[in-house]
């Protein structure tokens, strides 16, 4: 058992290792700090919605409807900005509303009714998809420079200036660090040596390798704006999840909700929270997505759903519930972050894409199920 759990967490680190290594054979582009910059831009949409996706599948439910959710709330914020000359934060903030309020709305249903999440959230994968492709009219809506558009634009195309960057990857490693060492405390460890050694050494990995990230992104143009706020995400989840009792909530109703129910837990309401912080984590990466794709069009968001599920699902986060870290959904979207990358720049055709892409989540799947097993 102690084999299988030690494969479990050291199986997303093997193969990133080996993604990284492949394509960095295979293309001498990979390593560069401007496609590295590139790959941290694409990572930030996938994990900020995998964090999302984390704390619904905590509780044992899924949500198959965060990719057309994305497309459809980043479509809605274009439409009023561009067709209807609203200010940009005002029309950020309405989507961003929008999303929560609909989101708490599908989390009501699914506790309330009793019904699946599977079945209730791909209604609403279809519904949002037809939703989007009317309210931008099956048309491209162009994220156009200048004017009210500069703010949503900016949240791709900013980087930080390189003294702010260090200020910044050393604030997520403290803010890390300390959400480890509260965790250690509140879990008993205050007289456990080695657990104080292995938690030292996760917090210095963490100050060594952000240094170092923050390093090679200043090699092109600092840190970009998407990073920052997936790191603040990033922060935000762990906390929730780590020190309070909304975190502790979500893994007892994933590990045995009955036991949950009769400990007490209000699990009706901590299930539509989960789904209402999803609804805000859907809308801002519908913002940056949008903005990274430089137009709200059809395609946007198409099939994110499943990346921010193989994302968890590789991280070492349990389909069932019950089980998983924010830092490993991190490991996972990086994974998939870097098999996209590394095969655009390979010019793989789209198909091939695809497949490679339904293969690394049903690996993800087995890999999970097999390894869950006593």
């Amino acid at each position: 058992m102690d084999n299988k759990k030690l494969l479990r967490d050291l199986s997303p680190v093997i193969a990133l290792a080996l993604i990284w290594g492949v394509f960095a054979t295979l293309s001498p582009h990979f390593l560069t700090p401007r496609n590295l910059s590139m790959l941290m831009i694409e990572l930030s949409t996938t994990a900020l919605l995998a964090l999302g996706m984390f704390l619904i599948i905590l509780p044992g439910h899924i949500d198959l409807s965060a990719g057309s959710g994305v497309g459809l709330i980043g479509g809605i914020a274009s439409v009023l900005i561009i067709q209807h000359a609203w200010p940009a934060p005002a029309a950020l903030l309405i989507a961003f509303l929008i999303a929560m309020a609909v989101w708490m709305a599908m989390g009501s249903v699914i506790v309330k009714q009793k019904m699946p999440a599977f079945i209730i959230t791909l209604g609403g994968l279809l519904v949002f998809k037809g939703l989007f492709w009317l309210v931008i009219r099956n048309s491209t809506v162009p994220v156009a420079p200048g004017g009210s558009w500069n703010m949503y634009s900016l949240l791709t195309t900013y980087y930080l200036p390189h003294v702010a960057g260090y200020a910044a990857a050393m604030a997520c490693a403290a803010a890390f660090s300390w959400t480890r060492v509260l965790a250690h405390r509140r879990a008993g460890g205050t007289k456990d040596a080695a657990g104080r050694e292995r938690v030292f050494l996760e917090c210095f990995v963490i100050f060594q390798a952000l240094f170092l990230f923050t390093f090679l992104m200043n090699q092109f143009r600092g840190i970009p704006l998407p990073v920052v706020i997936l790191g603040v995400a990033a922060v935000a989840v762990s906390v929730l999840t780590r020190l309070t009792r909304f975190g502790r909530y979500l893994y007892a109703i994933g590990g045995n909700e009955e036991a949950a129910i009769m400990s007490g837990v209000p699990v009706d309401r901590v299930v539509i929270g989960a789904y209402m912080i999803m609804g805000a984590i859907v809308a801002l990466t519908g913002f940056m997505q949008t903005a990274y794709s430089g137009a709200s069009t059809t395609t946007v968001g198409e099939l994110m759903e499943l990346d921010a599920v193989a994302a968890c699902v590789i991280g070492g986060t349990s389909l069932k519930g019950g089980r998983g870290t924010a830092l490993g959904v991190l490991f996972g979207a990086l994974i998939m972050a870097s098999l996209l990358n590394g095969m655009t720049l390979l010019a793989v055709a789209p198909e091939f894409k695809f497949i490679a892409r339904g293969l690394v989540l049903s690996l993800a799947v087995w890999l999970d199920t097999r390894l869950s097993r006593a």
